[in-house]
């Protein structure tokens, strides 16, 4: 075994893999960007080195610097957690030449299953069953266009390389193959460095679901069951599950020996995955989509059920242990149910989100689990993937893994970021979830429903208690009688007291404080029409059952003072921190209503901002690579009919 393994990643999975070495008794050694010198898997590692600047491109994305810091520390071998470089080919070739261990498949069987394209082709032959679509590599753009009227339409365009569902393109309508395509070239290309792109015949109301492999060197393969991944939005698995509750014995033992064989067919070695499309109606017709070549997400299911730590037996795979299970060892007791938490906001679509951790509890015990790579004090901003942390609960059945992970979730509080931990509990109580009647696009149909209408009146309320508390006359000396809110005024009766407060992209609300209150650094407990509600509390941040508000004062006067130079319809804003990619336009430009003129890019996710009417660009504040703040100015459409009005009249 390993006496020292480098970490090659950051955040929650980093500090996942720690955690094995720690109860292995091996050395440590995390790796860090400018961004997270004070992230919590540079604390709890043995080690740490700096390998760069905040942007991935120029640290965890360079292969030679992590290689450097490997040799310096004397590891003997890197772990590539999932993300960056995990399949990477060149990444555990150069790891390989340089005398260290990929704790992972060979390059050889990376690029392979890397290679959407190839990695089908050689599952087939095999005889794995695969989703029809397009044959070939490096397609144009007009090409992919004549594969996917050829399958028929809708379609989903993939990028060959990397996953995630980043980059991917789910198209309906033949007229927007062109943007589709130059959409997803451009992810893939951001994501992955690479926009060779695949089309697939899309299947309604799929289920997707999962078989984890463990292969050894020695020629021995086996499954530990299948995951579950149906709940997804925008292609990204939210909520995974192990087993699935459509899978009978005889398809569950059918699609294990199918991913056996697709691991054979590429030399595997190391836990990876292999991903199906199963529809609904029909479990036993079950199509093999892609293999990771990695350690996934969602692998805390299935150690949770088969008792197996997968990362433990990554790494003793990759020092050349031979596996001690045959398949008949593993047996699935019990589930397990996952809930990724992002910096994401669902009142604003789901946007990315950032800021700083200023209040944090995760759930632990009692069959509860979270991976996190979170701490107080933690800043997220818009460079890296927008997942925090993993919340899993394990039970005897799945309705009593449902109704722990629900209770974790309403537990969890990361104040000071916006996440989508109150999303996920009401999700997790949706009568079709709660019934395993999933699919792949019930997220997406029923997301509206799932966001609450408004802020609830005991949010404004609870933030009144916290402002009239603070205006409470000290026990001690005297106190100026004009400061103490009472509402006094006049020969007239007290006023009531009702402080005006404000929620970003809300109207502002003037809200009395409650008649009865408890307010203290951490908790604000109100009590409206005889029901009592408790907050977390973290200066300005409220939060409760897995939401949180930001709920800040307002002052009239001063928002018309410092308001922005522009507003209204006209503007385009930025709905979230990130980057700009691409412009489209320039200052007097006529453009139409519905027309893309920028795309911003955050935590891995493209925003096209689009004309909100007719007219011409009369101010545009960025280029491509401009970095801007959530709801800074981009750009100003005029309307047309004021454009014209403007123009200087002609005189004879």
């Amino acid at each position: 075994m390993f006496t020292t393994v480098l970490v090659a990643n950051r955040g929650e999975i980093a500090v996942r893999v720690i955690r094995t070495l720690r109860r292995l008794g091996i050395r440590s050694v995390a790796v860090f960007s400018d961004a997270d010198a004070q992230a919590r898997h540079v604390r709890e590692a043995d080690t740490a080195v700096r390998i760069g600047p905040a942007a991935a491109s120029a640290s965890y994305l360079r292969p030679e610097l992590l290689i450097d810091a490997a040799l310096r520390t004397g590891a003997q071998a890197v772990h590539p957690g999932y993300g960056f470089l995990a399949e990477n080919a060149g990444f555990a070739a150069a790891c390989a030449e340089a005398g260290l261990v990929f704790i992972g498949p060979s390059a050889e069987a990376i690029s392979l299953m890397g290679d959407k394209i190839r990695a089908k082709e050689t599952v087939r032959a095999a005889g794995v069953p695969v989703v029809p679509g397009s044959s070939g590599s490096g397609l144009t753009d007009d090409q992919l266009a004549s594969a996917a009227r050829e399958i028929g339409m809708p379609v989903l365009l993939k990028p060959s390389a990397g996953g995630g569902g980043k980059g991917m393109r789910l198209v309906r309508e033949e007229e927007l193959l062109g943007d589709e395509i130059a959409a997803a070239r451009r992810e893939a290309r951001s994501s992955f460095g690479d926009d060779t792109l695949l089309v697939e015949r899309w299947v309604d109301r799929p289920r997707h679901i999962e078989i984890q492999v463990l292969a050894d060197g020695h020629g021995n393969v086996i499954h530990l069951g299948e995951r579950e991944c149906s709940l997804q939005r925008r292609h990204q698995k939210i909520i995974e599950e192990a087993p699935s509750v459509l899978l009978d014995e005889r398809t569950r033992a059918a699609m294990g020996e199918a991913a056996v064989q697709a691991a054979r067919s590429c030399g595997y070695s190391g836990a990876g995955t292999v991903e199906f499309i199963v529809p609904g109606s029909d479990p036993s017709s079950y199509y093999f989509m892609e293999m990771n070549t990695r350690l996934q997400v969602e692998h805390p299911v299935t150690e949770l059920i088969t008792g197996v730590d997968l990362v433990e037996w990554q790494l003793r795979v990759a020092a050349g242990e031979q596996l001690p299970y045959q398949q008949r060892d593993i047996t699935l007791t019990g589930h397990a149910i996952e809930a990724r938490l992002c910096a994401e906001d669902p009142s604003r679509g789901f946007l990315p989100s950032g800021g700083t951790v200023l209040a944090l509890r995760e759930p632990q015990g009692d069959g509860v689990r979270t991976d996190s790579g979170l701490s107080e004090g933690t800043e997220v901003g818009s460079l890296y993937d927008p997942m925090l942390s993993k919340v899993i609960a394990y039970g005897p059945d799945r309705a009593t893994a449902l109704r722990k992970l629900r209770a974790a979730l309403a537990d969890t509080v990361t104040l000071g970021v916006p996440t989508n931990a109150g999303f996920l509990r009401r999700l997790l109580a949706h009568p079709a979830v709660v019934a395993g009647e999933l699919d792949t696009g019930l997220v997406e149909r029923e997301a509206d429903s799932l966001v609450p209408d408004g802020v609830p009146d005991a949010v404004y309320a609870a933030a009144a208690a916290v402002r009239l508390d603070a205006l409470r006359p000290v026990p001690e000396g005297w106190t100026d009688p004009f400061s103490v809110p009472s509402g006094w005024r006049i020969g007239r009766e007290p006023a009531p007291l009702a402080f005006p407060l404000r929620i970003a992209g809300l109207e502002p609300v003037a809200h009395p404080a409650p008649a009865a209150a408890t307010v203290t650094a951490d908790r604000v407990t109100v009590e409206l029409d005889g029901i009592t509600h408790t907050f977390h509390r973290a200066g300005s941040w409220l939060g409760r059952d897995g939401d949180s508000w930001n709920v800040l004062d307002h002052d009239a006067v001063e928002a018309a003072l410092s308001g922005r130079t522009h507003g209204g319809a006209d503007t385009l804003a930025a709905p979230m921190p990130g980057t700009v990619t691409v412009v489209k336009v320039a200052v007097g430009d006529q453009v139409d209503a519905g027309q893309s003129l920028l795309v911003v890019e955050a935590m891995k996710m493209e925003h096209v901002i689009s004309a909100p009417h007719a007219g011409t660009v009369t101010e545009l504040d960025v280029t491509p690579g401009s970095t801007v703040a959530m709801d800074q100015v981009l750009a100003v459409v005029t309307p047309a009919a004021e454009a014209g009005s403007a123009a200087p009249e002609e005189t004879s």
